[in-house]
This record gives structure tokens, C-alpha cells and sequence, in this order.
């Protein structure tokens, strides 16, 4: 397992219970994880304790070595960075780049020569179909060309791992601002980079989407997993029903199950 967490507890100051208690999830190589649930059921906070930026007790495990451990030095801390990348929901960045240049902050300075930088810019911004922005400046872009952007930039990152190198891809709600195009689009390239020895964990809110795209999908309700398993296992009304409050029919639509 690429990541591997062990009674896992998340607890904001003044709240009456713990957002997320006794966690224990695995994520493997070669596999996309959807992460679903109801508002404000832990989905981001969970990824936000994998990529140590929220507080939280229990344990995480990165590559088999302690979360902790790989920020004990800036060589450790880089080393990490090659191999696990986190997309978030919204981008802050506000500065007049162009998005080749956002896509070139993924690539350590000097870490390749300006050709193969160049080369690998273009290949993940054609990957995410942004090649066409890319002379743009970024704050003048669509919510949703900002986060295929930003997709470009954090698989250019991870492209600097070494040859053979498990990698770790955390998404969180990367549909969210995408029209419908993009939406499958983004799934199928999530898909894509799984096939090539990543763990990928994405926050959906669409179970018909993640139930195409997804080998695996994991429901959070109440601070804890209500239910992990594929997703024909877990599109289910009464499950969803338990987890969501409303109860849908399913439907077989040229060979995929879908919820109404």
C-alpha cells in the first residue's frame, strides 16, 4: 500500500465530536479511490491529513515510511515531492503568469535541461487539453481551465520521479468546476495515470461519475467509513440512501449503472 492510514482522527477546536474517527484505509498502486459522502462528512480533510496540513491523531503512512518522516530534512521533502501530488479544489494563485509558466512551477529548478522542460510542459498541458491557454494569463481563466491547468502542473511534477517509482495522486474535486466534456475527460486521464504505478484518491460528488471511473469507491458519513468496496457493490439505493438521505433507481445505460 502507497498509503496506508491507522485510526485515523480529525478534531476541530469547539466541535461537539470529531469531524473523522477510526480511519483505517489503504490505497494501492494501479487503483482509482473515490472518496464520497455528504457536505462536510471529512472528504478534504482526510486529503488535507494525507498531505500533512491538517492535525490529526492516529497514523499515516507514506510509501511504507511514517508521514512524519519525510519532512525531517529538505532532502526527504523533495524526494516526496517526485512522487505524490496534490491537486486542491481552488487555486489562490493570483500573479500575472502565463499558464506555461504555471504548468514549468511543477518542474524543479534545474532539475532538466530547458528542452525536456519544454517538452514535458507541452506533453502534460496536451494531456489535460490546455496546450491551447498556453500563452494565457492565468487569472483570466474559467474556473474550470484553471483546474486543468493545474492538473498539467502537478503531473509534470510527478513526472520528475525516478523510472519504476510508485506515485501518489490526490485529487480533490477535480470535476467541480468542469462542463461535461472535461468531466470525463479529467476521469479518464485519473484513470490513465493509475495504469502507471500511481494510487489515485479523488473527492467526487457525482456517484454516476465515480462509479464509471473509479475501481473503488469509499463512503464517509458521521465521521466514519460507512461502506469500501467497487462500484458495483456500492451503487446501491439503500446504501446510498443510509449515506446520503435520498433514494434513488438504478438504471443500466449502455452497460453502465447509473443512479436516478
Amino acid at each position: 500500500m502507497l498509503i496506508r492510514i491507522s485510526n485515523l482522527c480529525i478534531t476541530y477546536p469547539r466541535a461537539p465530536s470529531p469531524l473523522l474517527q477510526d480511519i483505517n484505509l489503504g490505497f494501492a498502486a494501479g487503483q482509482v479511490t473515490a472518496l464520497l459522502g455528504p457536505n462536510g462528512c471529512g472528504k478534504t480533510s482526510l486529503l488535507r491529513a494525507i498531505s500533512g496540513e491538517l492535525p490529526h491523531s492516529g497514523s499515516i503512512q507514506l510509501f511504507g515510511r511514517p508521514q512524519e518522516a519525510w519532512y525531517r530534512t529538505q532532502k526527504e521533502h523533495r524526494q516526496l515531492a517526485r512522487r505524490y501530488g496534490l491537486l486542491p479544489q481552488h487555486s489562490n494563485l493570483s500573479f500575472a503568469f502565463t499558464c506555461r509558466e504555471v504548468v514549468q512551477l511543477g518542474l524543479a529548478p534545474g532539475s532538466l535541461s530547458v528542452r525536456e522542460q519544454g517538452e514535458r510542459i507541452e506533453h502534460f498541458m496536451q494531456r489535460a487539453d490546455v496546450w491551447h491557454l498556453r500563452d494565457r494569463l492565468f487569472p483570466s481563466l474559467s474556473g474550470g481551465e484553471k483546474q486543468r491547468v493545474q492538473l498539467a502542473r502537478v503531473l509534470s511534477q510527478l513526472s520528475l520521479a525516478e523510472r519504476g517509482d510508485e506515485k501518489i495522486l490526490l485529487l480533490d474535486e477535480p470535476t467541480s468546476a468542469l462542463d461535461l466534456k472535461h468531466q470525463h475527460q479529467v476521469l479518464a486521464l485519473a484513470r490513465a495515470i493509475a495504469g502507471e504505478n500511481t494510487a489515485v484518491v479523488a473527492v467526487l460528488h457525482d456517484l454516476n461519475l465515480a462509479a464509471r471511473y473509479a475501481d473503488r469507491m469509499v463512503m464517509l458519513a458521521e465521521g466514519r467509513v460507512q461502506a469500501d468496496g467497487t462500484p458495483t457493490e456500492l451503487l446501491q439505493p439503500e446504501l446510498v440512501e443510509q449515506v446520503y438521505g435520498y433514494r434513488g433507481q438504478l438504471v443500466d445505460v449502455a452497460g453502465y449503472r447509473a443512479l436516478l
